[in-house]
Formats: structure tokens, sequence, C-alpha cells
């Protein structure tokens, strides 16, 4: 069995501080918090906001989790101010990301879409890979989105990003950044997605016609 201890807004949605559910092998956090909220709808509209503990770590959602682990649903304590970071094998799903970074204070979502093309340097793309240090990439990830609304003074920033195989135009990477002003969001996006490509440990392949190659 899997321990969710839930707190504040989301002990006050489930109706209780603690609840178990059946732990199935190959489970992840987010495969876990998918059952929760299959049981405790009303807890889907947090799915965007909060962050998860396993066994006192905070975690992402691409966590393995094991029998009788204890995950802590933990909500924003900023007034819902926090980050966004997510490294996944899904489909990235750019429409609730975005509608997670709108604030009533913010005039201005400034976003980037990275999708896969098919060609390069003149030759046929076949499929990209995509590899990350994960718990590395996430930590870096959040340092970026944390120098953006210093710098620029943003409200929130929502970085994801792919890994495993990518067919010819699907999404690898989307950010979103809330912001009062325009400016200052087409800044902090620009600035996000570039310090991203150059120092965030996350690698692709690219599958061609004329062979593999490496790349950022």
């Amino acid at each position: 069995m899997i321990i969710f201890r839930l707190f504040a807004a989301a002990r006050e949605l489930a109706g209780k501080g603690e609840t178990r559910i059946p732990w199935e092998a190959g489970e992840t956090v987010a495969s876990a918090w998918a059952k929760l909220c299959a049981g405790h709808p009303s807890l889907e509209r947090l799915t965007a906001s909060v962050r998860f503990a396993v066994n006192q770590e905070y975690a992402p959602l691409e966590t393995p989790v094991s029998d009788d682990d204890e995950i802590a649903v933990v909500p924003p304590v900023s007034g819902g101010e926090e980050d966004l970071l997510l490294i996944t094998e899904e489909e990235i799903d750019t429409a609730r990301i975005e509608a997670a970074v709108r604030s009533p204070g913010c005039g201005a979502v400034a976003t980037f879409l990275g999708t896969v093309r098919d060609t390069n340097e003149g030759k046929k793309v076949l499929y990209l890979e995509y590899e990350a240090y994960r718990n590395m990439a996430i930590k870096m990830m959040g340092e970026l989105a944390q120098e953006a609304r210093g710098r620029w003074g943003v409200h929130r920033v929502a970085i994801a990003h792919r890994i495993g195989r990518l067919e010819i135009g699907e999404a690898s990477v989307f950010i979103a950044v809330a912001s009062p002003h325009r400016a200052e969001a087409f800044d902090a996006c620009r600035y996000a997605i570039d310090e991203l490509k150059r120092t965030v440990p996350i690698w692709k392949k690219e599958v061609r016609e004329d062979g593999e190659f490496w790349g950022r």
C-alpha cells in the first residue's frame, strides 16, 4: 500500500488527512497521484500547484514509489507562486501548464513550444530520443525559474521537458511565464529556454537517415 498524507487545501478537498491506495509494480508519484484523484476528483484542481515528498524528501512526478512508501501532498505556501517543473515521458499538456501559471495580477503569459522537426542539415530526421539526469535537471530548472523571477519580476514560471522517444511534430519542451507586463514575460521566457539548452543536463539523440547524432 501507498500512504498519502494530505495537508491544508488538499486535506480539506479530500475530507481526510491520510489515505491509502494499492501499490503496483512500476508505480511512480504521478501514477499514484492519478489513482488518488480518481477516488477524490476534487483534488485534480491542485495538480499544477502541489509538490510531492516521498518519505519526507521532495520528489518530481517521475520518482519511482515502492510498497509502503509515504507520499506527502504539499500545497504551495506562498499564494500559488511556486514554479511548475516537469520532466516526463508522457505528452506535455501545454494547455494545463499555461493555465497553471495564469494569475489575475498578470496581463501577459509568454510561452515557448519546442517540437521535433523533420529535417536537419538537409537530412531527413526519423525521430529523437531524449535522456536526462533527472534529479539534477529538475534542480537546475528550478534555479532557472528562480533567476527569471528575480531578474524580471515575473509571477510564475513553468518548464516541462519530454524524455524518451519523440516522433516528428511532438512537443519536446514547453515554457510558460506569467508577468504583469509583456516585455518582462518575453525576456524571461527567452532566458529560460536559452539557459535550459545551454546548462541543464538533458541530451538528445537525433536519428536521421544518415546516422545517429547526440546533441543538446
